[in-house]
């Protein structure tokens, strides 16, 4: 069971998000929180697997609850589920430790897959906000283009290389064994050591290293 807290300042909206979670039989709704400063009180109470996190709330904001959380409960995965795409909210919120971005014009089952996605240790992202982060480091890339050499030169293995290619690409464990024909137990481990070798917690963090570092 998935364990999940919302966080909104919208009452009507929050309840619109708890009606679509109960219908998967895989999610429960353990808390939901009007504010930042609730959704940290809430984090180390019920301590969910994931937290669908608002952005611009009163008091303390969605990007602060998501730095502090981050800091104190790891563990948890904090899912940014906002209206707002500027690119100041995105980079702010992923800055911040979310691992993934999600816009509230998505479908109730595109919610409920990135749910089971942010919990299984993926990072969902939005097709505009890929987007968005892809163009940003391109950008910086252009600045700086300089390849970081430690990949290149034998801190990745082959195989880990196609792993992290395939995770840049948006692929689940899942759909990682299927292509490279291993166990999903097996992608599971090639993911934790790909996470410790570029010092990153998560598969955001992990594709954007895989671009700094020219593998893709």
């Amino acid at each position: 069971m998935i364990r999940v807290l919302v966080v909104d300042d919208q009452p009507l909206f929050r309840e619109g998000i708890l009606m679509l979670l109960a219908a998967d039989p895989a999610i429960e709704v353990v808390g939901e929180a009007g504010d930042g400063e609730q959704a940290v009180a809430l984090a180390h109470q019920r301590t969910p697997d994931v937290i669908l996190m608002d952005l611009r709330m009163p008091g303390v904001d969605g990007v602060a609850a998501t730095a502090r959380i981050a800091a104190e409960l790891p563990r948890i995965r904090v899912l940014v589920l906002t209206t707002f795409d500027d690119d100041d909210s995105v980079f702010h919120a992923l800055r911040a430790g979310a691992v993934g971005y999600l816009l509230k014009d998505v479908s109730a089952t595109q919610l409920r897959r990135g749910v089971r996605e942010a919990a299984a240790g993926e990072s969902p992202l939005q097709p505009s906000i890929a987007s968005k982060v892809v163009s940003e480091l391109t950008r910086r890339m252009a600045q700086d283009p300089r390849p970081i050499g430690a990949a290149r030169d034998g801190l990745l293995s082959e195989r880990e290389r196609e792993v992290l290619r395939l995770i840049s690409a948006g692929a689940s464990n899942k759909q990682i064994a299927v292509r490279l024909f291993i166990a999903e137990g097996t992608v599971k481990n090639h993911v934790t050591r790909i996470f410790e070798k570029l010092e990153v917690d998560d598969r955001t963090q992990a594709a954007l290293r895989a671009r700094e570092l020219g593998i893709v």
